[in-house]
């Protein structure tokens, strides 16, 4: 580290002692020649030592300003921001030639301001999600079984706050169906805290079940569970951030949000809806069948009576209620499926 720090140092010090060199002969040709050795050798001298003297702080903080950025970016889009960083200096390196003939310092100063800008650019074009030139690649090498016979690394599936609060996740992680590692952004829990820490008792009472289960999940959840940092909050709403970032991760998110699950679709995002997946796994009820329900209420027309089945099934009984808070023997007539989730319509059964 000692012998990499002193490297940087030299390094730093030759660019700037440079840059003073240069900045001396462009003054001294301006001003006249009996001040070359002045300002060449006191700008060299100047940049050499500011050099020796910044290079370390200002390596330090590039490199931790490019760590955080880089955090949780896929290896793919790492490769097309090079890419596109390459581009852009070949591209400057054209426009280069004819600017470097300028007399003096703007012979100097715009190639260089023109390969940075160019560079920029073209890393910032090629980091979009949408123009991943290795995601492909990338994806196909992280399928089946390796060639040394390893397992592939885990799917990433982010967790929104609506499906940890609601609970069930730990509930279906028990039973070993989630392949994949649970992740967890950091934005999804500052939310979760914040509802935790609200001053309405229900919201309260949410978000302190929500962080339960986060527990749950990390102490023997049966699924491996991470939590990120993806940096400052950049005024986006928290399912737009997520979906931003599943995008960025080519992760999947597992949600009750009705509202983020049409987004996410359309926003080419897999969505694993648990309430979706709790019709699914709800047993199949055909007329002719018979069941056992009790009635809690009237329904909408007179003579009905509605009750409930154990996985929540909304069932109308014809004529059931003057059986209202009784258990009835029913037999089932249709079965309605709509977008808000099942209706079966029955009729007492007869002895």
């Amino acid at each position: 580290m000692a012998v990499v720090k002193t490297l940087g140092r030299l390094v730093g010090g030759a660019l700037l002692a440079t840059g003073g060199w240069r900045l001396g002969e462009y003054i001294s040709a301006t001003w006249g020649p009996e001040y070359y050795v002045h300002w060449v050798f006191g700008l060299t001298v100047f940049g050499g030592l500011v050099g020796i003297a910044a290079t370390p702080y200002v390596g330090s903080r590039l490199a931790g300003v490019l760590a955080s950025q880089a955090e949780g970016v896929p290896t793919s889009r790492l490769f097309s921001g090079v890419a596109g960083v390459a581009i852009g200096l070949l591209l400057a390196l054209l426009l280069a030639i004819p600017l470097a003939r300028l007399p003096g310092w703007f012979g100097i100063a715009l190639p260089a301001a023109l390969s940075m800008l160019f560079a920029y650019l073209g890393g910032a074009f090629m980091l979009s999600p949408r123009r991943d030139l290795f995601q492909g690649f990338f994806a196909q090498g992280s399928t089946g079984v390796s060639i040394n016979g390893s397992l592939p690394a885990s799917p990433k599936i982010l967790l929104d706050t609506s499906a940890i609060i609601d609970g069930r996740i730990a509930d279906i992680s028990h039973t070993g169906f989630v392949l994949g590692c649970l992740v967890v952004p950091n934005f999804v829990l500052d939310e979760l805290q914040r509802v935790a820490d609200s001053s309405d008792g229900m919201r309260r009472n949410r978000g302190r079940r929500g962080l339960e289960v986060l527990n749950r999940l990390r102490d023997g959840g049966g699924v491996e569970i991470e939590i990120i940092d993806v940096g400052e909050d950049d005024g986006q709403q928290v399912d737009s951030r997520l979906v931003e970032l599943a995008k960025s991760l080519s992760a999947s998110i597992i949600t009750t949000d009705f509202n983020l699950n049409r987004v996410a679709q359309f926003q080419g995002v897999a969505v694993l809806n648990i309430n979706e997946l709790a019709t699914s796994l709800r047993p199949a009820l055909l007329p002719g069948e018979t069941s056992t329900v009790t009635v809690l209420q009237d329904g909408r027309e007179a003579g009905q009576g509605v009750g409930f089945l154990d996985d929540g099934t909304m069932m109308v009984v014809e004529g059931g209620a003057e059986y209202k808070g009784s258990n009835l023997d029913v037999v089932i007539t249709r079965v309605l499926q709509t977008s808000s989730g099942c209706i079966v319509f029955a009729r007492p059964r007869r002895a």
